[in-house]
């Protein structure tokens, strides 16, 4: 038995914990915000193991722009169900230039850096990307404390945004990419998302070895296909209508102008419906670009908590996954698309890729090419006269998710990981 630690610091819910591991996470969100609440998952799943998660966030939801926790100087606790949260000033940027939002990053950065070296006792500092600013903190208090640094890749940057155009000046880019080989040399391990990034990043010369590939997979107890969707039908006075569903991001990426033109084919079928739940820098652009359409069959619904999310994919018939054609993105699993899966929905999916390879080795949905609109009106068309087939492909979704992307799953993989970087 591991003997008891001195400090007051491992003790949580009156138990000895086993393990802790800091995690710095500028876009944390709690399931009563919205957003990806993986972290807070890992966290509560390590509480039932004995370990603590603490994590160290931005006081902003990256979605609204809002502030999660009123101001009590540069750090503000925060414990949710358990969990630890260091809330920590970020200057705001959402929606603004690339300028500011780098400034926006420095800030978190800096700030970040103070908060997590004010927490005891830490066995592993985690750094994820991206930003990849905050995983330059993380792996400069790993450094400080003398702790193995796990740095995790949620998507690869600045490879992403290169690939779109967003970030074009040559000095800038040579300055991220050597950040980016900075981290990945220095990384005790490097943690993957997706397949592709692992080929990604062994391709610069990483040992494949020092990098694991564990996708995120889905909740399959928070979605599942017995959850009731008709409150939200009701709601939004869509009853009888064929649903179909786009939740996440509205940004440069997200390629939501495709949906709007399909929309703009399908104005006279009038049993057909596109609801969009989130928000992004797109939004007004999206909005007004839908007014000049017409598109009365177009709903933006706003943006709602993670866990409002089970009920608002049960109240679809179908669930569109879509990006721009940009060879990056053919390497990223999308979260939303697990989601649409446990939830026994079939996807629509608008992107290429690895993605795409799970898509039809599941049976599970439809894939059609990125930015073409027309066949992706014509698909719609087809599915909402096919019941049946839209049953058979969520069926096999669900049995597919459970048996290969249960999230249960993939945090006790990741928390093997973390024992193993313990030892080292």
């Amino acid at each position: 038995m591991k003997p008891a630690k001195a400090d007051c610091d491992f003790f949580l819910g009156g138990k000895i914990i086993d393990m802790k591991i800091l995690l710095i996470n500028q876009v944390f969100v709690s399931p009563d915000e919205p957003g990806h609440t993986r972290h807070y998952e890992m966290a509560k799943y390590l509480q039932n193991t004995g370990d603590e998660l603490v994590i160290v966030a931005s006081d902003l939801n990256y979605q609204t722009g809002q502030r999660t926790v009123d101001h009590k100087g540069l750090v503000t606790e925060q414990v949710i169900a358990g969990v630890r949260v260091l809330r920590t000033y970020i200057y705001p940027a959402i929606h603004r230039s690339y300028f500011w939002r780098i400034l926006s990053f420095f800030s978190f950065m800096f700030s970040s850096i103070i908060a997590a070296m004010r927490v005891r006792d830490v066995d592993i500092i985690m750094g994820t990307s991206p930003p990849i600013f905050q995983a330059f903190s993380a792996w400069v208090v790993a450094f400080l404390r003398r702790k193995p640094f796990l740095l995790e890749i949620r998507d690869l940057w600045p490879e992403f945004i290169v690939s779109m155009g967003v970030f074009n000046n040559p000095i800038l880019i040579k300055l991220a990419r050597m950040l980016e080989m900075f981290l990945y040399r220095r990384a005790t391990h490097i943690l993957v998302n997706s397949p592709a990034y692992k080929d990604y990043i062994a391709g610069k010369g990483i040992p494949a070895s020092k990098i694991t590939f564990i996708p995120y997979g889905a909740d399959i107890q928070m979605f599942h296909p017995g959850v009731d969707g008709s409150s939200i039908r009701q709601e939004l006075n869509l009853q009888g209508k064929f649903l179909v569903l786009y939740t996440g991001a509205l940004g440069q990426a997200n390629d939501i102008y495709t949906i709007l033109r399909a929309a703009s084919h399908l104005k006279e079928e009038k049993a057909i419906q596109f609801v969009v739940f989130g928000d992004g820098k797109e939004r007004p652009k999206l909005q007004a670009q839908a007014h000049k359409l017409q598109l009365d069959n177009l709903l933006f619904a706003g943006v709602r908590p993670k866990h409002q999310m089970p009920a608002i994919i049960a109240a679809s018939d179908l669930c569109l996954a879509i990006l721009q054609d940009v060879p990056m993105f053919r390497t990223t699993y999308p979260n939303k698309v697990f989601d649409y899966m446990a939830a026994g929905k079939p996807t629509l999916l608008v992107i290429d890729g690895v993605i795409r390879q799970v898509i039809e080795e599941s049976q599970s949905g439809i894939y059609v090419r990125p930015g073409d609109d027309q066949q992706l009106a014509n698909t719609i068309r087809s599915l909402s006269t096919q019941p049946d087939q839209l049953k058979w492909m969520g069926n096999n979704a669900r049995t597919y998710l459970e048996k290969h992307l249960d999230r249960q799953i993939m945090l006790e993989k990741t928390r093997d990981l973390f024992l193993q970087l313990r030892k080292q």
